[in-house]
């Protein structure tokens, strides 16, 4: 017996509501899935942003870190040395309080600041965060004391009539000093004096190196001379200017410029035949 065509027709209605409940339990199933793959990651650190750092002894240093989707967790700071905890949040958890930990609102910067830092500071800092386990990023800290040294110091012996070359080296120091202050027995050294002759070249770099030309050296020049850089030690040096030629001592001791810095040489070279024209 043929099937009618209303019993057809209601086997296709049947058909295609059972097809929409499938795709719709698959949509579903769909929806779920794609939920649980997009959820949002969990914390992580911005490593371009955590950097290592060098400090000046005496200068605050400032370590810090960027923690991305920290959501309402904590971050602590550890110093590796010792394991010691030093901050959690913003409270301290040490009895040193050059140590402070530093938070903007509503930023994802996290700093941990030392007070006037010692070489003894210098290591490895873990900046962490409180998931389960706990995550964290490492920052280093190096703590440099500036030297400064003058060649041939601490004295130099010159002929009368010769050009006096002092050469003041600052290094160890993150960042090149802004100024070197040069003095003769505690006065300021003038580059303008009616003396004349006298000039100064200086070097910035990771080593900075100044010189000071004294030309056609007279017994007048003879004294303590310094070289004070303003993120550095002072350093001295004694001058005498001889007028006997013929003595052995008679020679400038540690004045001569190392091929080191062949570029500073080329210029002092330079500067002696223009301003002895």
């Amino acid at each position: 017996m043929m099937p009618s065509k209303m019993n057809i027709m209601r086997f296709h209605l049947v058909v295609a509501f059972l097809f929409a409940v499938l795709s719709t339990n698959s949509a579903e199933e769909d929806d779920e899935f794609d939920f649980a793959a997009y959820s949002p990651p969990g914390p992580y650190f911005d490593k371009e942003f955590s950097r290592n750092v060098t400090a000046l002894v005496g200068k605050t240093a400032s370590l810090s870190c960027k923690v991305l989707n920290a959501g309402n967790r904590t971050i602590s700071f550890v110093r590796h040395r010792d394991i010691h905890l030093l901050t959690v949040g913003r409270d301290t958890y040490t009895s040193d309080q050059r140590f402070q930990a530093l938070h903007k609102p509503h930023t994802n910067e996290w700093t941990l600041q030392i007070r006037y830092p010692q070489i003894r500071d210098s290591g490895t800092y873990e900046c962490q965060v409180s998931t389960s386990p706990p995550i964290g990023h490492f920052v280093h800290l190096i703590v440099v004391q500036p030297n400064t040294s003058i060649m041939g110091s601490p004295e130099m012996y010159i002929n009368r009539g010769s050009t006096i070359n002092l050469t003041c080296v600052v290094e160890h120091s993150p960042e090149p000093p802004a100024n070197i202050l040069w003095t003769h027995n505690n006065q300021e050294i003038n580059y303008d004096s009616p003396r004349g002759g006298v000039s100064v070249i200086t070097e910035k770099g990771d080593v900075t190196v100044s010189y000071l030309l004294i030309q056609k050296a007279r017994p007048s020049d003879t004294g303590r001379y310094s070289c004070a850089p303003t993120s550095a030690n002072a350093q001295e040096i004694q001058v005498h200017v001889l007028n006997d030629l013929r003595g052995p001592a008679a020679m400038q001791h540690g004045g001569q410029l190392k091929l080191e810095y062949p570029l500073s040489a080329f210029l002092l070279s330079i500067s002696v035949l223009v301003l002895g024209t």
